[in-house]
C-alpha cells in the first residue's frame, strides 16, 4: 500500500513562494507508471489539479498556474516537491498531494491527507 504525507508551511505571506513536500513510502516514485500529483482544494470550492510528475521525471502542469508552478522530486529521499510562487490569497486551500497512473483525468488510487495552507500577511 502507497502512502503519502504533505508537509510544509501553513501560513504564508503574499508575494512569498508556497513549498510544500510529499513523502511517499510503500513504493519508490520511480517506479514504472506511477504520476505523483498534487491538488488543491480552496475553500467552498472543488478540487484543481495543479500538476503532476511522472515517474520519469517528466512535468505536466495546469496552464492557470504553469507560470507559478514548479514541481520536482528527489528519488533518494523518495519525495516531490511543490513550489507556487507569488502567492495571494486566493491560493488559500488544502493541499494534497496523490498518485495514479496518469495526470489530470486520470484517476488517483491513493492520497495524502492534505494539508490547510493560508496566505495571510
Amino acid at each position: 500500500q502507497v502512502q503519502l504525507q504533505e508537509s510544509g508551511p501553513g501560513l504564508v505571506k503574499p508575494s512569498q513562494t508556497l513549498s510544500l513536500t510529499c513523502t511517499v513510502s510503500g513504493d519508490s516514485i520511480a517506479t514504472d507508471y506511477y504520476y505523483w500529483t498534487w491538488i488543491r482544494q480552496p475553500p467552498g470550492k472543488g478540487l484543481e489539479w495543479m500538476g503532476t510528475i511522472s515517474y520519469r521525471g517528466n512535468t505536466y502542469y495546469s496552464p492557470s498556474l504553469k507560470s507559478r508552478t514548479s514541481i520536482s522530486r528527489d528519488t533518494s529521499k523518495n519525495q516531490f516537491t511543490l513550489q507556487l510562487s507569488s502567492v495571494t490569497p486566493e491560493d488559500t486551500a488544502v493541499y494534497y498531494c496523490a498518485t495514479g497512473t496518469g495526470t489530470e483525468w486520470s484517476p488517483y488510487f491513493f492520497w495524502g491527507q492534505g494539508t490547510q495552507v493560508t496566505v495571510s500577511p
